[in-house]
């Protein structure tokens, strides 16, 4: 957890103290809240003949919960035992109550017990409301991240790739979800000290690019393609599918757009420029919607030359074979009997995604020098994936061992009023309109200076955290009714907890001091919230491990809920002077870690609604 108490009134105590951190993590988890936990330190470390920093992952703040309103720390005995050493029950309960019987109380604990392999730490309240609320005010938006939990997971250079839209076709629903969780990976790195370059690699080639070059020869208007380029691009493209499924010939003009294409031929090269160039354009204008960004627009068409390259890479170390049907294969099985094998060209030479994705990358490594690449898709493509790193670590690339897939499901269900949506721009004016009208008829809402802005981003909100609950490789249902509640586990709740709070901290603004008497947040429902604040570092650590949004989007909500509780029964306006400072403080601290948290999640907070 991240507690170093620290505090003029109180020393240290030997049997609780903050234990010290590897080289590499000092510098950011130098002291306060953020900076260390709250261990059993010396003694502990004594009992057990361990290192104190092998203790950081096996102490863990208590969780909230209606049944138990403990204030403090469990220390996880069996997961501290030197080598991974299994222990029996017996000899647990015997480790545990040594710990018991040499652990003292002093000014910092105020209560220690356990059983089951269990140690519980109770905090002096006191001491920890005020070290708590100090130190997420000091922190700031970093609040978490500078724990010594967090300091040996890995940083430095790192490429996500997400979003990848498809060039001259409107930005489809279906990447949505890469495009919020590829931001959420990003975002999540970054506030880990990591050096983050955020990709969009866009599908500008391949067969599908021949199909619509081949298309708009035949159905393509200039003047259509001025007023509404990717609409009749899209148009142009399903019209060309539609009559290539009955006329060969069409395929064939298709493959042969393809050739002239590798081949440079400047007609094709030029409605090609042509038409990426406007999509890229349509795009950014989404993306702003989205609050998304990105460092670089790749695409693989800037492979096609280096992905020959590859294929003679392959070749010259044997590995290129021939199929009966003629194409290019990489034989993937362990006994080499060509059980299984990853097709890499085809039989005409034109070269296919995967090989294109290979020469990506090389070029990528060579460019950027990652520690790790990220790859952000559905989980359509987990199969090309395997082999794409499997293939680069036939051809002896041991880098391929820090690139990761990162696949989910699909949305299924999801329609506007007007009936089922194929694309992104659809969704978001539907979440615009349903939120404005919400807004229009609920009691509560404030004057606002920009209406459509607050709806834009409370919209957006409810998309996200209807996506982001449960496991990325889930498939899930949308429901708007759901989506858009304002009192359920929804974006709409969390963007009305953060706009209640901003506005009770402008009513209070003439109280607002630094200062706050910490005897005055003893209530359960203070203690509450500053329990579950204690446990936001392991929410990031988890999230940071396994890169799902889930851990961080109900850690927010319970916060959220905590906080709507609170509210509602420590009033600040009509409470004495002293106590009204404190809780003021409380609820700009709960405010504080909401915001930071809801921007890692790609939502911008409102203040009002």
């Amino acid at each position: 957890m991240p507690l170093t108490l620290d505090t003029d009134e109180v020393q240290p105590p030997a049997a609780l103290i903050t234990a010290p951190l590897p080289a590499r993590g000092r510098k950011r988890a130098a002291g306060g809240l953020g900076g260390g936990k709250l261990l059993p330190g010396a003694k502990v470390s004594r009992v057990l003949d361990l290192p104190q920093e092998k203790l950081i992952k096996s102490i863990s703040a208590i969780a909230v919960s209606k049944k138990r309103a403990a204030v403090g720390f469990q220390l996880f005995v069996g997961s501290v035992v030197e080598n991974g050493r299994e222990l029996s029950s017996h000899d647990l309960q015997a480790q545990t109550q040594r710990l018991l019987d040499q652990l003292k109380c002093d000014a910092v604990v105020s209560e220690i017990n356990g059983g089951r392999g269990i140690v519980n730490f109770k905090i002096n309240q006191e001491l920890l409301a005020k070290t708590v609320v100090q130190q997420v005010s000091k922190d700031g938006s970093e609040y978490g991240f500078k724990s010594e939990l967090l300091s040996s997971l890995p940083r430095g250079k790192m490429l996500v790739e997400f979003s990848s839209p498809n060039v001259a076709k409107r930005f489809h629903v279906g990447h949505l979800r890469s495009t919020i969780i590829g931001n959420f990976i990003a975002n999540l790195m970054e506030a880990l000290g990591n050096e983050v370059t955020r990709l969009n690699y866009l599908g500008d080639w391949g067969m599908q690019f021949g199909l619509l070059g081949a298309g708009f020869q035949q159905f393509g208007c200039e003047e259509k393609l001025k007023t509404n380029p990717l609409q009749h691009l899209f148009e142009v493209y399903v019209q060309v599918n539609r009559v290539a499924e009955k006329d060969e010939s069409v395929q064939k003009a298709a493959q042969e757009f393809l050739r002239r294409l590798e081949g440079g031929d400047p007609q094709a090269l030029s409605m090609w420029q042509h038409f990426r160039a406007l999509s890229i354009e349509e795009y950014d204008r989404v993306y702003k919607r989205l609050g998304v960004y990105f460092d670089e627009y790749s695409g693989e068409s800037f492979f096609q030359d280096k992905s020959q390259d590859i294929l003679k890479l392959l070749e010259s170390k044997g590995l290129l074979l021939k199929s009966v049907k003629g194409t290019g294969v990489v034989d993937l099985s362990e006994k080499g009997d060509s059980s299984s094998y990853a097709t890499v060209v085809r039989s005409d030479g034109t070269s296919l995604y995967i090989t294109r994705d290979l020469a990506a990358a090389v070029d990528r490594m060579e460019k950027y020098h990652c520690e790790r690449m990220i790859y952000v898709t559905d989980k359509s493509q987990e199969n090309h994936f395997q082999h794409l790193f499997q293939i680069l670590r036939i051809m002896g690339y041991s880098w391929a061992e820090c690139c990761r897939h990162v696949p989910f499901g699909l949305v299924q269900g999801m329609k506007t009023r007007r009936g089922d949506v194929l694309f992104l721009e659809d969704v978001l004016d539907e979440a615009r309109t349903r939120m404005l009208e919400n807004m229009a008829s609920a009691k509560t809402t404030k004057a606002l200076d920009d209406p459509h802005d607050t709806a834009e981003k409370v919209g957006l909100a409810a998309l996200i955290i209807q996506d982001f609950r449960g496991p990325l490789l889930s498939d899930y249902r949308f429901d708007w009714d759901w989506a858009l509640q304002s009192r359920g586990d929804t974006g709409v709740f969390l963007q009305y907890t953060h706009a209640r709070l901003h506005s009770l901290e402008e009513m209070c603004s003439s109280e607002t001091s630094c200062d706050f008497n910490p005897a005055c947040l003893q209530d359960p429902q203070a203690l509450s919230i500053l329990q579950h604040l204690l446990r936001y570092d392991e929410v990031l650590c988890k999230s940071c491990e396994d890169l799902q949004p889930k851990h961080i989007v109900n850690y927010l909500l319970t916060l959220s809920h905590l906080a709507s509780v609170a509210h509602q029964a420590l009033p600040v306006k009509g409470s004495a002077a002293e106590v009204a400072q404190a809780r003021l403080q409380l609820f700009k601290t709960v405010r504080s870690v909401l915001a930071s948290g809801m921007a890692l999640l790609g939502i911008k907070p409102v203040r009002k609604m």
